[in-house]
């Protein structure tokens, strides 16, 4: 196959990923900017931003902003220790990597809603703030992703620069601020983006452990879809919460391509 077709092939099986992933959001779209729209209908009769309103008034703004800080706090905690697992991974400096793997695996395999039930009973016990323990557990389902990214990255990367820059004078500290962390920045970006979208779409930790005093845009949302007539709302709701998934898309999109522009780059320069 030549290099044209290839491209071809790889754009054509690209745009229909994407039709997949995109055409479920399309009835979404469309019922958040309907006023009216009749079961036997193709496409809605009236067209408006009721749903809107209605979920302005249902408390979008302060769920939308207690979602962003639940998930910007998982991030940030979950990104560091996530780099500090994938530092181990990625350079096989763990005495047993796999083992390490499965512990950081284990969390995911698990059901959320019976570790949340499970963890509910200690949090009332002990005393623990409901908002804490939700960013407690949601650090720990988020740090496979954290970690197996930046295990990546820091493969990719391999030990060499850092080991030059300490052989150049740095010490360790300033070796891995310099040179380590630099080239890993969009392994970590990815990292904490993927950290953030755990935060950010969790449900069932949120309502077991939050107690109802963090009620965030996945609460909201299912709100709205267990009752019945208020289409407009519940799918304007949805696309706020599909958002930061569609971002994470196209970043991870921008990402394999500067990498596979690097690659290319660097395969240009060995062969002169």
């Amino acid at each position: 196959m030549s290099a044209t077709a290839a491209t071809a092939v790889r754009r054509s099986a690209t745009g229909l990923a994407l039709l997949w992933l995109l055409a479920p959001l399309l009835p979404v779209v469309l019922w958040a900017v309907s006023s009216r729209w009749s079961g036997r209908a193709r496409l809605p009769q009236e067209l408006g931003l009721d749903g809107w309103t209605a979920a302005l008034e249902a408390g979008l703004a302060p769920a939308l902003v207690r979602s962003v800080l639940l998930g910007l706090a998982v991030a940030a905690v979950a990104t560091p220790l996530g780099a500090w697992a994938g530092r181990l991974l990625g350079w096989r400096i763990a005495r047993r990597p796999r083992l390490l793997a499965v512990a950081l695996v284990l969390p995911v395999l698990l059901p959320p809603l019976a570790v949340a039930m499970g963890l509910d009973v200690v949090v009332l016990r002990i005393g623990v703030p409901g908002p804490l323990a939700v960013l407690a557990v949601l650090t720990v389902l988020a740090l496979p992703y954290t970690a197996f990214t930046a295990a990546a990255g820091f493969a990719r990367v391999g030990p060499g620069p850092e080991e030059q820059a300490r052989t150049l004078g740095a010490n360790a500290r300033q070796a891995r601020w310099l040179v380590t962390w630099p080239a890993l920045r969009r392994s970590l970006a990815l990292a904490g983006l993927l950290a953030f979208l755990v935060g950010w779409s969790d449900y069932v930790v949120t309502l077991l452990l939050g107690g109802g005093q963090l009620v965030t845009l996945p609460l909201l949302l299912g709100a709205s879809a267990s009752g019945a007539g208020n289409e407009p709302t519940t799918a304007a709701l949805a696309v706020v919460a599909a958002s930061p998934g569609l971002l994470l898309l196209v970043v991870a999109a921008l990402v394999l391509r500067a990498a596979r522009a690097d690659a290319t780059g660097r395969s240009g320069r060995m062969a002169r």
